[in-house]
């Protein structure tokens, strides 16, 4: 669901008018912009999943998933045409893992949308965590589509080359991925963590959205977890209404003239009962809406470890050029400020020579010009992230609230819709046992 502003023209993928009652009984999946070139003339599926068996990179035999992705130009169909066919390719899990570490590193300064997950998370009991279960493949489909769909609506990441082919071209795809040298610029973990903890000068601005990511990613987390226990709960008020139908079956056996109420009242408890199982997987999707911004949180402060890292970077070409600096100044006077192996050389083997002093001096004249240079330049890159990481944070921002809001304005009416069905079935008993 992605909406920004200045855009005219908007896909929706779902039914997304909320004044409709139709909306009660579907599952809006996605919106998103259709104001790149990309999605102007190209439509984009994950059409569908398949289990397959081979044998892996060890050469162990191994069950795993593939998905169609499905291209096709976006025009206009005559009335009474056909549409062109799509183009077909498959495509692995991890290689959407691969393209996601790709745009990582290449876009450091846009907050990647994220995969659904590998393995299901906050699940409630009845609900499988086989990652091979139809239902969460499924699902996953619906979330491999959704992250294509947001590559493709952004501004900067749908006119990528490496995505194009990711559509396109199934067999060299992944040579030329790896080709362009990625994984040899990833940052470390460590060197990240390291910067942001020893980072003098952090900006309050990223520090204060890293603090409202792990706040955001608390909140959503709790939510999943409620929602998982009422749905358990919920599971187990349903079921026990089947009781009912049960009791009432078997009480209209020994009655006469209440027997066809009875057994009719029966009939909606059993239909009311087996109706959880569809509610259920319809609030999944659901969920699946809010655990996608669970997993955005981490890309968001992905964005802010490598300003981080830029930040620490910049401090370091300071501080090494305010050492070489110093060296100049105690060099030119002849006096040691602090305590160095320098100053304890001198006072074992006496004064250096004008020549050596001199030489020295050029050489750190060379060195602190380098060194400025590196701070100009780690200065350049500092405004220059800030500048372009910042806008893509609005941008972020009005994609989520107005993703969120929508998703549980569509959540609280999928309840209301559920709460008037359990309504509706006590309504056809009452009057089942008014006719008796």
């Amino acid at each position: 669901m992605m909406a920004e502003s200045g855009s005219s023209e908007v896909a929706v993928i779902g039914n997304v008018d909320l004044t409709s009652t139709e909306l009660e009984n579907n599952i809006i999946n996605t919106m998103v912009e259709r104001g790149t070139a990309l999605l102007r003339r190209m439509e984009i599926n994950v059409a569908e999943a398949e289990k397959r068996t081979g044998k892996n990179t060890v050469n162990m035999q191994e069950t795993y998933t593939v998905y169609l992705i499905e291209t096709r130009p976006a025009e206009t169909i005559a009335e009474g045409g056909t549409p062109a066919a799509p183009d077909t390719l498959w495509r692995r899990y991890s290689e959407f893992e691969l393209f996601r570490n790709y745009l990582l590193v290449t876009y450091p300064h846009i907050i990647i949308p994220p995969l659904p997950e590998k393995r299901a998370e906050f699940v409630w009991h009845k609900l499988s965590a086989d990652n091979l279960d139809p239902d969460f493949v499924e699902r996953r489909r619906v979330g491999l589509e959704n992250f294509l769909l947001r590559v493709a609506s952004h501004p900067v990441l749908s006119d990528d080359e490496m995505f194009l082919r990711f559509l396109t071209d199934e067999k060299r795809w992944k040579e030329a991925v790896l080709e362009t040298g990625f994984q040899d610029k990833v940052d470390s973990r460590l060197k990240s963590l390291s910067a942001m903890f020893r980072v003098k000068n952090p900006d309050k601005q990223f520090t204060a959205l890293k603090h409202y990511s792990d706040d955001l990613n608390t909140i959503i987390s709790q939510l999943l977890r409620v929602r998982a226990k009422v749905a358990d709960r919920l599971y187990g008020v349903y079921k026990v209404h089947g009781n009912y139908g049960r009791v009432f079956s078997e009480w209209s056996a020994i009655e006469k003239e209440m027997g066809d109420g009875l057994q009719s009242a029966g009939h909606h408890m059993d239909t009311y009962a087996a109706s959880i199982d569809d509610i259920l997987e319809e609030e999944e999707h659901y969920a699946d809406q809010l655990k996608e911004y669970l997993f955005y949180t981490d890309a968001v402060r992905s964005v802010c470890r490598k300003q981080d890292l830029i930040q620490y970077e910049l401090e370091m070409a300071v501080q090494d050029l305010s050492t070489k600096k110093q060296q100049k100044e105690e060099l030119t006077s002849g006096t040691v400020r602090i305590f160095s192996l320098k100053g304890m050389t001198t006072k074992l083997f006496g004064q250096e020579s004008q020549e050596q002093r001199e030489s020295k001096l050029e050489a750190l004249d060379l060195s602190i010009h380098e060194g400025e240079e590196a701070v100009n330049e780690k200065n350049r890159e500092c405004k220059e992230f800030l500048q372009t990481a910042w806008g893509d944070i609005e941008r972020f921002r009005e994609q989520k609230d107005n993703d969120l809001r929508e998703a549980l304005i569509s959540y609280a009416i999928m309840q209301i819709s559920m709460c008037k069905k359990g309504i509706q079935v006590w309504s056809n008993a009452k009057e089942c046992f008014n006719k008796m």
